[in-house]
């Protein structure tokens, strides 16, 4: 053993270590110039910036520069139409060789879901709903209603849409809603043939007022005189007036 320590102080020791160690590190430099030559360590090109633009769009950067795409997955995003790139692998400006596949994440078509029941329900009760459903409101528009911001009716792409009804999500829902003034016109009540007291009745139906009362011929019995005219009256070119217009009648025996 002691000659062993004894070998380990001589120079020739020293010598065949020093050779060693150089040799271990010029093989060493030499399989990673050669492994760097081998492959074009540093050659390449970078990886154009995909992100937002549409796969058509990136398919012709790709291609132009020799590279391959693979679509890995797609993902829907409310505010992004389908087809555009969210993410890639290579990032942007990573040198590729030739031929490499750069994997794609692209936006899709937005899923359908189950249109809600909103009939009969307040705007700002809509406008809660078709937020938790990821729907948005669109256009609105009032009708004459006696109910106030409630919705009378709801449509899609111009066509009338119901409760349980596929529609994408994200898609803009119109709505018409009640303007809370009730009819501003109404239909004209046919009043010949009536009594008094029944044509007083039948205006009062129609939100309408018994104007002026007068008689035709001899009238000896005012209760049992029936309307024998109206104004206005009922024609082809008039038959709604206005809440609250006054109807003027003529009765006779």
């Amino acid at each position: 053993m002691g000659k062993f320590f004894d070998y380990l102080k001589t120079k020739t020791f020293r010598k065949n270590l020093l050779i060693a160690t150089v040799s271990i590190i010029a093989f060493l430099l030499v399989i990673f110039y050669s492994l760097g030559y081998y492959t074009h360590h540093g050659e390449g090109m970078p990886v154009p910036k995909l992100k937002g633009l549409s796969i058509g769009r990136a398919v012709e950067l790709l291609e132009a520069q020799g590279l391959r795409y693979q679509i890995n997955d797609s993902v829907y995003l409310i505010d992004k139409e389908p087809g555009i790139i969210v993410e890639q692998d290579p990032d942007p400006n990573t040198n590729v060789k030739a031929n490499r596949t750069i994997y794609l994440i692209i936006t899709r078509d937005a899923p359908n879901i189950k249109f809600p029941d909103i009939a009969g329900k307040t705007f700002l009760e809509v406008r809660s709903i078709l937020n938790n459903y990821q729907l948005k409101v669109g256009d609105t528009s009032y009708v004459s209603d006696v109910a106030r911001d409630v919705v009378i009716s709801t449509s899609f792409g111009g066509s009338s849409i119901a409760k349980g009804q596929q529609i994408p999500k994200g898609s803009k829902v119109d709505l018409i809603l009640g303007d809370g003034l009730g009819a501003s016109e109404v239909d004209i009540p046919n009043l010949l043939g009536l009594l008094l007291n029944e044509a007083r009745l039948s205006l009062i139906g129609s939100s309408l007022v018994l104007g002026e009362v007068t008689y035709e011929g001899t009238v000896v019995d005012t209760v049992g005189a029936k309307v024998i005219r109206q104004l206005p009256a009922i024609s082809d070119t008039l038959n709604k007036v206005s809440i609250g217009t006054q109807i003027d009648v003529v009765l006779s025996n």
